[in-house]
């Protein structure tokens, strides 16, 4: 009795020491998700990467989220040195790849888009008709955050005897026109995933919800009991969603966790939960995986 009492003490202190962590930063504080814009040509109807079009729909989409506030990052600056660049084709195992590779800075979220253009000949004028799909991806969890595809109403008329140059002058001015569109709609769906600039003045200290994040949590060195308080921990911390253990053994321990918190307080959440616990560890992490070790003396017998 005097155990059980004394762990529920121990949670409820656990839940008011990460709870009061969270109103110390203010809303701007939750980490705004870096966002990387990547064209999907793997379908070879697709408008390929090489082409002028291509580039004209990535600089005006990455350009309206930029407009819209968004932190936008470009693809070939931030894989520049680790990846072969220029290729094409490219399937969408390489571009997940790529975003969840990408470690300074990392990216939370990838929009990939493909462009979409046929043309119809008839004896008096050929149309063309373009549209522009793709989807929003959380690059860590793989989880989709919407889909999204813009076209015309109706299909462009050009000449009968228009060539391929005069066909993508077509496309390219209809497809920066689309993905301007399409920036607008990608930014209301990116919306929520920002934490509210202005609030009510007794609101300014809350962290609002922002994009979801899944971490891996693996501890090592720990005992039963120990982990039976961790995890009481893990659900007090601030931002909590939810967690599911992925592998157990006698000393270590691994947990799929989803929270609203960015990496700086979950870091800062852990170092701090292995002091209150009164044990020595040492917390590392790598993009989306933190390792947590109990290097506490061993107990004397």
């Amino acid at each position: 009795m005097e155990t059980k009492m004394k762990r529920l003490i121990l949670s409820i202190a656990a839940a008011l020491v990460f709870c009061a962590l969270g109103p110390v930063q203010s809303a701007r504080a939750g980490e705004e998700p870096n966002i990387l814009v990547m064209g999907d040509d793997w379908n070879p109807a697709s408008v390929p990467r090489s082409t002028r079009v291509f580039k004209q729909v990535l600089d005006a989409l990455s350009e309206e989220l930029n407009r819209e506030g968004f932190a936008v990052y470009d693809e070939i600056a931030v894989s520049l040195d680790d990846f072969r660049q220029n290729r094409v084709r490219r399937t969408d195992a390489e571009l997940i790849d790529i975003a969840r590779s990408v470690k300074r800075p990392p990216i939370d979220v990838a929009v990939i888009f493909s462009i979409f253009a046929s043309t119809s000949k008839t004896n008096y004028t050929t149309k063309i008709r373009t549209r522009v799909t793709g989807r929003l991806l959380n690059v860590r969890s793989g989880k989709r955050l919407g889909n999204f595809e813009v076209d015309l109403p109706r299909s462009d008329n050009v000449s009968p005897n228009c060539n391929r140059e005069c066909i993508l002058e077509t496309v390219g001015s209809n497809a920066k026109s689309l993905a301007l569109d399409l920036g607008v709609v990608l930014a209301q769906k990116l919306a929520w995933l920002i934490p509210a600039k202005e609030r009510e003045a007794e609101e300014k200290t809350e962290i609002q919800a922002g994009l979801s994040t899944a971490f891996s949590l693996t501890f090592k060195g720990f005992t039963a009991d120990d982990i039976s308080r961790i995890e009481e921990y893990m659900v007090a911390f601030k931002g909590y969603r939810h967690h599911r253990p992925v592998k157990s053994s006698l000393r270590t321990n691994e947990y799929w966790y989803e929270t609203d918190s960015d990496t700086a307080r979950l870091n800062r959440n852990l170092r701090r939960m292995i002091d209150h616990m009164g044990l020595t560890g040492r917390v590392t992490f790598s993009g989306s995986t933190f390792v947590v070790e109990n290097i506490s003396p061993n107990k004397q017998r």
